[in-house]
């Protein structure tokens, strides 16, 4: 069981394969005799068997024939056989060989490989490429070199084209996997597969689409947090419900939507397949800056230009030293030497020129980066500095990437600088993108971290009464909310509004004004019309009693005109903002098809759409994301100071998209919401109007089921007493609590320690600490219990520290009905039931799952383990894999 699912299909010790008669080339199809050649060309280390679907034996003789893996390489009509015979022969994985294969017979072909426990990659795919196992398992031409890199792709022909780019550039690869449309083992488990093997260093991606945005989401996240995932994506389609009933829904596409999800992720996404490799290779070095700062020495002062507008352009910065720092270094540079802005060390600039302005570079804290551009000078040795930027970069602690420009005179000074993996392009954009990457990557890993529960902890919603508004609208078929409604629930969750009073007539709307004050504004209240504005529905600043009788009567005057059929309630009266200088913002929500509820911010008031100015985050939002989101906005750079207008209330901003990740966490009947404008300044924030669509939500919406990213499930959370006195918490482990989760491994005795990881280690590895706490919480869940300890500070000072004290877990198993689990408890919490407790709670969460049985793998002598489990009902087996264990189950 500590084999990844997938070990059959990509390293297998033995294939069966069915492709025509393997002496009788003539009766293969073109397709089938590609893979002997491919299959023969190198020695595969595993054994080989080629079988005839036509053969004259009995089922008896079949018996003696046993494969991990079946390739199969046939004609449509004979692929189905071929399939049974390798359920039959107990083969654990099939690989498909196939173009063409209609929907219909690929679903027959899922439905075969289901009942025989088979996971199937294809049909329609090219095959996979493991070269370090020498086995190319494809049609998509020759074995890859072997390299760090996984290449993952949905497109064949792409798969054909990257690996012969690769082969002319020197790229290798562990894994190369072509997809296809109809393939039963998706893009979520092989991204699962590369993220646990140790061959894989860097995953890259090409992608045309997905079917299930939960689990390619939990796979991508879990993928990322263990090593750097770069990925290309074709097609910037538009999003699928684009029917405009709010702003939200007319400037947001789904291609944005999809950049979201990846920063989410903590993926980086790239636009070209050259830069994905580029891409790849920088972050395989685990370069992590802390910011946007790339400092640029050149012997060229025109590249080095080239390099700083590019900076600019893609949103970085330069980064610069400081007059001090400048004047330490001048002395050290040829007399010709600018400092001001770029390095340029001039055309007489040696190895010990370059070495000295990295290293200064290196050593100034302002700067997170460098980049070095060497042009070919007459009498200049450009392998030699090379060579001096590979000793340099061995104790430089920062990226380092290069350019160097020209082809003729510098090859082996490329050379020099591959082989000490320092990134080197042609061009200083190329390199200066690149260093955009590694940002992007640095700054997607810090959204990755964030696991913000549904609620914030701001003062509670009216949860049921937003739901109960909801569902009578939805009563009287309509999914479009009128502004009174929609400011109705924003109040339920505690967002400001303004002061909205509905009259159904001249003379309600003149004593209402009265009532409220002057000078106020008048809008049509209609669930016909979406944007008031465009049939004249809207009238601000009216000042008086008079304004708003001629402008009542004016108004529906000019609406029944523009829209007939509109059904109109009557006009809403709501006081004018007093806010000066305030600014006018939106917030909005989409509903993307896959990723389902898109939180979108940006400029608003009635040029919104001309504006076209848009950030967008996957709900949840905690604090750190509210800003990420408001900082990725162009109209973040006016909410400052700003034309001597004071700097808004940050924090009352930040606390609208909070409510909003609320009201989409909680009420998934939201499809868009528009929220424009709403007003902020230094006092505050005040939204003035929304738009709310609404529709039925699925049973399948409960427990937060329509968001892509699984909440933080803090509704789990639990005390309880130790015997003896005291308490402990039960939760789900949280990416903050990776120091404590060390020290608890630390604290293990050596057996324990050896009873749960099978190890003698003394600590988690990095990936593994990583891999444990930054979880997604659809696909498993870490239960921690963690008690309160009283102890003395350094200063002598009585302190109160938490620790960990146990861990249970499990991880849903491919079959997505079933569970592996594991146990832990601390040596001297032993024997007060927390291990009973822990494991009847991670039981409580599989059943709510809807997962049907739990297993897992106790060491045979560990009797204590085996009695615990007996105890809470589980069966204790022989495993019969390894003696050395049982395998315990209990059905949920």
């Amino acid at each position: 069981m500590d084999k990844h699912f997938l070990t059959p299909l990509f390293a297998p010790s033995s294939i069966a394969v069915f492709a025509g008669k393997a002496d009788e080339p003539d009766t293969q199809t073109p397709q089938a005799q590609a893979l002997h050649r491919a299959l023969r060309s190198q020695r595969f280390t595993g054994t080989l068997v080629f079988l005839d679907i036509h053969f004259s034996g009995t089922l008896a003789d079949l018996a003696h024939t046993q494969a991990d893996l079946a390739i199969i390489v046939l004609p449509a009509d004979e692929v189905a056989a071929a399939l049974e015979i390798a359920g039959r022969i107990k083969c654990r994985a099939a690989l498909l060989i196939s173009s063409g294969v209609a929907v219909a017979q690929a679903t027959e072909l899922h439905k075969i490989a289901r009942r025989h426990g088979i996971h199937l990659l294809g049909p329609n795919c090219l095959g996979f490429q493991r070269p370090q196992l020498q086995l190319n398992a494809s049609v998509a031409g020759a074995l890859a070199a072997p390299g760090p890199l996984a290449l993952v792709s949905q497109s064949g022909a792409l798969t054909a084209s990257i690996l012969d780019w690769a082969r002319k550039n020197g790229v290798g690869f562990s894994t190369v996997v072509s997809l296809g449309p109809n393939t039963a083992v998706d893009m979520a488990q092989v991204l699962d597969f590369l993220a646990a093997d140790a061959q894989t260093h860097s995953i890259v991606v090409y992608l045309e689409g997905i079917s299930n945005a939960r689990r390619f989401m939990s796979a991508l996240r879990a993928a990322a947090s263990a090593k750097p995932v770069v990925v290309l994506k074709a097609g910037r389609r538009p999003a699928g419900n684009r029917a405009a009933l709010t702003h939200s829904g007319a400037i947001v596409g789904s291609d944005d939507v999809f950049d979201a999800a990846l920063r989410r992720a903590g993926a980086v996404r790239v636009r070209s397949f050259v830069a994905l490799f580029s891409a790849a290779k920088c972050l395989a070095a685990r370069y992590r800056p802390v910011g946007r700062r790339l400092a640029i020495v050149t012997n060229g002062g025109g590249p080095g230009v080239l390099a700083a507008d590019w900076i600019s352009e893609i949103n970085l910065q330069l980064g610069c030293l400081t007059t001090e720092q400048a004047q330490a270094l001048q002395a050290q540079l040829p007399p010709l030497a600018s400092l001001c802005d770029l390095m340029d060390l001039s055309e007489d600039a040696g190895p010990e020129h370059f070495r000295a302005a990295i290293e200064a570079a290196g050593k100034a804290p302002q700067i997170d980066g460098v980049l070095a551009i060497y042009s070919p000078k007459v009498g200049t040795d450009g392998a030699a500095i090379a060579t001096a930027l590979a000793n340099t970069n061995q104790r430089l602690g920062k990226p380092l990437l290069t350019c160097w420009m020209g082809d003729a005179t510098v090859g082996e000074a490329r050379q020099i600088l591959n082989d000490a993996a320092i990134p080197t392009f042609r061009t200083p954009e190329a390199a200066v993108g690149a260093f955009g990457n590694i940002t992007s990557f640095y700054q997607n890993q810090q959204l990755l971290q964030q696991t913000p529960p549904p609620l914030s902890d701001l003062a509670k919603p009216d949860v049921e009464g937003a739901r109960m508004l909801i569902e009578s609208v939805l009563a009287e078929r309509r999914k479009v909310l009128t502004e009174m409604e929609s400011k109705a629930l924003l109040a339920a969750f505690h967002i400001p509004v303004t002061k909205t009073i509905l009259a159904r007539n001249v003379n309600e709307a003149i004593m209402i004004a009265s009532q409220l004050g002057f000078p106020v504004a008048l809008k049509i209240d209609s669930p016909d019309i979406s944007h008031k504005s465009d049939v004249q529905g809207v009238a601000l600043n009216v000042l008086n009693a008079v304004g708003v009788r001629d402008t009542y009567l004016e108004m529906m005057q000019t609406v029944a005109k523009l829209q007939p059929d509109a059904r109109i309630n009557g006009v809403t009266v709501q006081n004018m903002s007093t806010q000066k200088r305030g600014r006018e913002i939106y917030i909005g929500l989409v509903t993307d098809d896959p990723f389902g509820p898109v939180i979108a911010f940006g400029a608003g008031g009635t040029m919104i759409e001309l504006i076209n100015d848009r950030a967008m985050e996957l709900p949840p939002l905690n604090q750190f994301l509210a800003r990420s989101l408001i900082e990725r906005a162009r109209v973040s750079e006016t909410l400052g100071e700003w034309r001597g207008a004071t700097a808004i209330k940050m924090e009352a901003l930040e606390q609208v998209l909070l409510r909003v990740s609320e009201m989409v966490c909680e009420l998934p009947q939201l499809r868009e919401m528009d929220i424009n404008p709403i007003i902020v300044d230094e006092s505050g924030a005040l939204a003035v109007d929304a738009r709310i669509v609404i529709d039925s939500a699925p049973p399948s919406a409960r427990h937060y089921n329509h968001l892509a990213i699984l909440p933080y499930p803090s509704q789990h959370e639990q005390v309880w007493p130790l015997r003896g006195g005291g308490e402990y918490t039960v939760r789900p482990v949280h990416p903050d609590d990776a120091t404590m989760l060390q020290e608890f491994v630390r604290r293990l005795s050596p057996q324990s320690r050896y009873f749960r990881f099978v190890s003698s280690m003394q600590e988690l590895p990095a990936s593994m600490l990583s891999r444990f706490t930054l979880i997604d919480y659809d696909r498993e869940m870490a239960l921690v219990a963690v008690c309160r300890e009283r102890g003395v500070g350094a200063d002598g000072e009585p302190i109160e520290t938490s620790r960990i004290v146990g861990v249970s877990r499990y991880i849903t198993n491919p079959d997505r009905a079933s569970c592996e689990f594991s146990l832990v408890v601390a040596d001297d919490f032993k024997g007060q039931g927390l291990g009973s407790r822990l494991m009847l709670s991670i039981m409580d969460f599989a059943r709510e799952k809807g997962l049907t049985e739990m297993e897992g793998l106790v060491l045979a002598n560990n009797p204590s383990m085996l009695k615990l489990m007996k105890g809470l009902g589980f069966v204790a087996k022989t495993f019969e894999e390894d003696a050395d264990f049982k395998l315990v189950t209990h059905a949920l």
